[in-house]
Formats: C-alpha cells, structure tokens, sequence
C-alpha cells in the first residue's frame, strides 16, 4: 500500500518505515553541518578563546538569519508536496522558479538589514576586545546569505519530490570541503596564511557558493529532473505562486526565526557576562544543536508526508502521519539525551582548553537535557502544520513562547535572581514546550475540522 492510495488507511508500522526512508538522508545532511559546526569551535576555540567568544557573537546573530531563510523556504513543502501527491510534474518544476525568485529577493532583504547590523555592531554590549575579530568574520558570513536561500530553494523541491539523499549528499561534500577549508586557512597549512577565525568564514563563504553550484548543475545536467524542467521552462506567470510561496514562507520563518532569537538574544545578555560566559553559550549552542538537527531532519519527513496526504484530501493519514513522527522523534531525544547526559562532564575540554569554560559547560548540560521533550514536540507539529499549510497561527505561537515566556525568564532567572549563564539558559525549556504544547493543540484542531 502506497501513500499514492489516498483513502486507504496505512498502519502505523508503515508510516513508520516511510518516515525513516525520507527523513535519514535528511538527517545525514543535517549531521554534516552540525559536525562542521562542530569543527569550526574546535579549531577556532583551540587557536584562541577570544576567537571562540567572537564566533559565538557572530554566529548567534547570523543563526537567527539563517534559520529565517531556511524557514521561508519551507513555504515551498506544501506546494510542492500538494503537486507531486497529484502527479502534477510540470507544476512542481514552476513552482521551484518561483521559489528561487521569491528566495532570491528575500536573501537580498536580509544581506541588507544585517549590514545596518553590522554598521551597529559596536553599540550591542560585547567585549571591546572582540571587536575587531567580530567585524571581519561578520562580513564574510554576510556575503553568503543569498547563496544560502537559492540553495535552500532547491533542497526544498528536491526533499518535496522525495529525492532527499540529493540534498544529503552535496551538504556531506560541502562540509567536507569547508573542514578542509577551515584546516588550511586558520592554522596557516600547506603554505597558506594563518588567517584564524576569518579564514574559517572565508572557507564558509565558498563551501556555500559550491554547494549552490552542484544543486544547479545537476538539476539542469541530470536526466532525472527532465519532467520538471519541462514546467521550469515553460512556465511564464509566476504570480500567483510566487504570492503563495510568500504567504506561507514568511508565517514559517518568523516563527522559526523568532525561536532561533530566544537563543540569539540569550547570548547577547550572556555577553554582559563576560568572554569565558559567551565561549560556553557558544559550545553549548553547538551541541545542542545536534539534537535539534537530528529532530528537524525527521521533522521535515513529516511535513513532506503530511503535505502529500493533505493535498489528497487524506486526513485520516494526515494524522497517523504526525503522531507516527512523534513517535519517532521522542525515541531519538530519549537516546541523544542520555548520550549528552553521560558525556556532561567531558564535552567542554572537546572544544577548549579552558577549565573555567568546560565546567560552565557542563552546568549548562542540565537545563539543556530538560528542553529536549518540548523541542521534539515543538519540533513535530510545527511540521506538521507546515505540511497542511496551516502556518500563520505559528506566528503568534512562536511570540508567545520566546518573547513572552523565554526570553523574560531568562533575564529573570539570570540577572534578577543571579543565577548568571544558568540561569538564563534555565527559562529556554518553558519556552520550547510551551510552543510545542500549542503547536500540538493546533494541528490537533486543525486537523479534526477537516476530517
């Protein structure tokens, strides 16, 4: 039995074997960006800890862009999957123009106001003497930012056709040369010059530029997409997609960028504290985004699936489809955070020679174990809403959650009552499961009144 059955209901065992099958590639790709943001902070913490603090404060503020981007993007899933479920090819090929023009623009957007950023970055609080190792690396990851949104562009039509190791396998080579990069260019190897932490946004800078290349080049040189490229071609009004790809793209990435800021913002009071404070935030970001990688690789299996139920009218699957990732997203949490829990204690000397640094580390280690439950599940049905295209409640959502909830706590809890680092990182699991609770409550209602 195949999804292409619409009325037909599947078991959950089959469900469970569909999701796997899309989302482990997507999982793979999601691991090979965590593991180069895991070598970007060794190398970089173990050329100098003011470096480390500098990476911290500039990848902070760029994760809230990129994580927008990425979000935006997801507007293309339900269309999409709503095209590939009705054997509609020709659409789906126009439908990725429109999105790459929609990506575009918005990419152009977003270098825009991160530059007045930069302009600014002097007046946010930090350390005066990161200064001058905030601005150079800021600018390089700045100039990458519409290479970023046209790559995104294209995994989302791959993925949304179910072609999900394409996406897997260009990242695994991109991070593979990135890490290279970061090697050559950081330490001074091989004859080139010891840059430190600019030459790893340098060696970011072009890894993304390849990774764009070999989307394009085998979209357009590969046999297998010929049936879409037929609709790329051909197709002349791109209006009204190009108006549904925005409203769907900016509900998902304001919700999905307002729950990278709770982290974001988190690290801009965290540097009120000090260098060795804003380094841990930075190792602590890093490894708490393996989980959330890992998550969002099987939450995007979700949202893919759902959206090709939805546009066959199946609601019935819709359903077993979310509680099915559920499922499979709480057995991960439960394995990674026992992992995390047993290495609480050793992660921080993986990253930095900093004793101060490895035992605020493992402090951290226990407030991020208490948020994994609330960010599968935020995780889950923030998929799921976006696979039935139900996205603009998520907005209001993710406002509740993060500025209402998180980001007030953590300076209750940090500066009010002095819990310091801790406590600022304590208020991040109410914000994550209330959003993951509301989430839940919507898709729950969203879903019945169609059924």
């Amino acid at each position: 039995m195949t999804m292409n059955q619409p009325k037909n209901m599947i078991s959950n065992a089959g469900h469970y074997k569909a999701l796997i099958y899309l989302g482990w590639p997507i999982i793979i790709g999601q691991v090979g960006v965590i593991v180069l943001s895991f070598a970007d902070t060794l190398m970089i913490g173990h050329h100098s800890t003011p470096e480390l603090g500098a990476a911290s404060f500039v990848n902070n503020m760029f994760n809230l862009g990129i994580i927008f981007c990425t979000g935006f993007s997801y507007g293309l899933t339900p269309v999409i999957g709503e095209f590939y479920g009705n054997k509609k090819f020709h659409e789906a090929g126009a439908a990725l123009k429109s999105s790459l023009l929609a990506n575009g623009l918005v990419g152009l957007l977003l270098t825009l106001f991160f530059y007045i950023l930069y302009l600014n970055v002097g007046n946010l609080g930090q350390p005066a003497e990161l200064i001058p190792l905030i601005k150079p690396y800021y600018l390089t990851l700045l100039a990458s930012l519409v290479f970023i949104m046209l790559f995104n562009g294209f995994k989302q039509f791959a993925d949304g056709i179910t072609d999900t190791k394409t996406a897997m396998w260009i990242l695994v080579a991109g991070n593979t040369m990135n890490i290279i990069g970061n090697y050559l260019l950081i330490y001074g190897k091989f004859g080139f010059p010891e840059m430190g932490l600019l030459g790893a946004g340098i060696s970011t800078l072009f890894s993304r530029i390849a990774m764009l290349a070999a989307f394009v080049w085998i979209f357009f040189l590969s046999k297998r997409y010929t049936r879409y490229k037929i609709g790329f071609f051909r197709s002349v009004r791109l209006s009204g997609t190009f108006r549904r790809l925005n409203a769907l793209g900016w509900p998902i990435g304001l919700q999905m960028g307002m729950e990278t800021a709770s982290f974001n913002l988190s690290a801009v009071m965290i540097g009120w504290l000090g260098t060795f404070p804003l380094a841990a935030h930075q190792i602590m970001c890093t490894i708490s985004t393996v989980a959330f990688l890992v998550y969002y690789g099987m939450g995007a299996a979700v949202a893919v699936r759902v959206s090709h139920f939805s546009g066959q009218n199946d609601w019935a699957n819709v359903r077993r489809v979310a509680y099915s990732g559920l499922r499979i997203i709480l057995v991960l949490a439960v394995s990674i955070s026992s992992v995390l829990f047993l290495l609480r204690n050793v992660m921080g000397g993986w990253f930095t020679e900093s004793t101060e640094v490895s035992a605020l580390v493992a402090t951290l280690m226990i407030p991020m174990l208490l948020f994994q439950f609330g960010d599968g599940l935020q995780i889950t049905f923030a998929n799921a809403l976006r696979g039935v295209a139900d996205v603009k409640p998520m907005m209001f959502i993710a406002f509740i959650s993060y500025f209402i909830i998180s980001l007030p706590l953590g300076y209750f809890f940090g500066f009010v009552l002095h819990w310091g680092t801790v406590g600022v990182w304590m208020a991040l699991p109410f914000g994550l499961t209330s959003a993951g609770v509301m989430f839940w409550l919507r898709f729950r209602k969203h879903a019945k009144g169609k059924e």
